[in-house]
């Protein structure tokens, strides 16, 4: 009975944490018309979480390119295919790896910054203070957070993939002497605007729009002190890598018409 008790209480505890974010989220969606006016709140915010992560971006993708350039080469070189390297490596970078890659070291490096800037804030009362002068925290501070998030992730996304086959393109035409030509023409040829680039661009989206969300109301959400500040970042990290691999399964299948 003890398990069963215990076992209800998580459920119904995580049930009532859910309907509280979902309640969150629609209040920072509602109050997000309110920063037309002061559009320069996102821009900052844009920069904050996505400028300041460019650098790990970059250069994972880089890496990533690289690395999807040696294993694509030894494997389609088996079937006389290496010249296909580009397609490979693009598609790879633009379907999957761009996207999700992008969203676990956004929710790693800023979705981690925002849960602990605002459960700081929350911990000093800084937040209760602007209550007291009749401003609306949600509006005024999570909201612009969460635009620079979402718009940010796309275009943090499209560079990752866009090195991503710079990396590839060094490591195949520069060390392993494919055909600089067949490498951009198959690539060109074989990636579709609508069933590849588009998706990916959907994907970041998704996943912008969930690590920001799970990012703010852990911070909004946290216990003020030190220890509870800690642990909502802790669960930022957590549930954000999560959920971006569980919806890049579900987003994938209904892309591909299997579900």
């Amino acid at each position: 009975m003890n398990t069963i008790r215990t076992l209800g209480g998580i459920v119904i505890n995580s049930v009532e944490r859910l309907g509280r974010a979902s309640m969150f989220l629609y209040e920072v969606v509602t109050g997000s018309w309110e920063l037309l006016r002061r559009f320069y709140l996102v821009v900052q915010q844009v920069y904050a979480v996505g400028v300041l992560t460019l650098l790990i971006i970059l250069v994972s993708g880089l890496f990533v390119g690289m690395v999807l350039g040696l294993q694509g080469y030894n494997t389609l070189v088996k079937f006389g295919s290496a010249n296909s390297l580009g397609l490979l490596v693009a598609l790879s970078l633009v379907r999957e790896l761009g996207p999700v890659v992008t969203a676990l070291l956004f929710a790693g490096r800023a979705g981690s910054a925002l849960t602990a800037e605002i459960g700081l804030m929350k911990a000093t009362e800084q937040l209760a203070g602007m209550e007291m002068m009749a401003v609306n925290p949600v509006t005024r501070l999570i909201a612009p957070r969460f635009l620079g998030g979402v718009i940010a992730m796309p275009l943090l996304a499209a560079l990752f993939s866009a090195i991503g086959v710079l990396g590839g393109h060094l490591i195949g035409v520069g060390l392993l002497g494919v055909d600089a030509g067949a490498f951009w023409s198959q690539m060109q040829n074989g990636v579709d605007f609508y069933d590849d680039i588009l998706n990916g661009v959907v994907k970041s989206l998704v996943f912008g729009v969930v690590c920001t969300w799970i990012a703010v109301f852990e911070g909004y959400d946290a216990v003020p002190t030190s220890e509870g500040v800690a642990s909502a970042t802790n669960r930022t990290v957590v549930y954000s890598s999560l959920a971006v691999l569980g919806l890049d399964f579900v987003l994938t299948a209904l892309t591909l018409g299997d579900v």
